[in-house]
């Protein structure tokens, strides 16, 4: 069985930092692309990052360029999310995902039960 658990969720002051990490479990870590989401009410889901297997390239959404980096600790089964210089606008719930691709151009198979961040002003 896929399970995705995230955690290090949390309130932080704008301008702060937060390391997300998801643990993974179930299926060959190293040969699925892991992506982050986020969910804002009242907003549809978007896009944080995703890290590739085929060559360990990352991508990230227009909003978090210079201010996120994912990275992926195979001995752990982790993938981490560093988000620094955080705005209210990132405020949401995060989700990581197991793409069903070993590059970032799949779809999201399983997910994670998500971790709340919220970032005051």
């Amino acid at each position: 069985e896929v399970q995705l658990v995230e955690s290090g969720g949390g309130l932080v002051q704008a301008g702060g930092s937060l390391r997300l990490s998801c643990v993974a479990s179930g299926f060959t870590f190293d040969a699925y692309a892991i992506g982050w989401f986020r969910k804002a009410p009242g907003k549809e889901r978007e896009g944080v990052s995703c890290i590739s297997r085929s060559d360990g390239s990352t991508e990230y959404g227009d909003s978090m360029k210079g201010r996120f980096t994912v990275s992926s600790d195979n001995g752990k089964n982790t993938v981490y999310l560093q988000m620094d210089n955080l705005k209210p606008e990132d405020t949401a719930v995060y989700y990581c995902t197991v793409l069903d691709s070993i590059d970032c151009s799949g779809y999201g198979s399983s997910w994670g039960q998500g971790t709340q961040v919220t970032v005051s002003s």
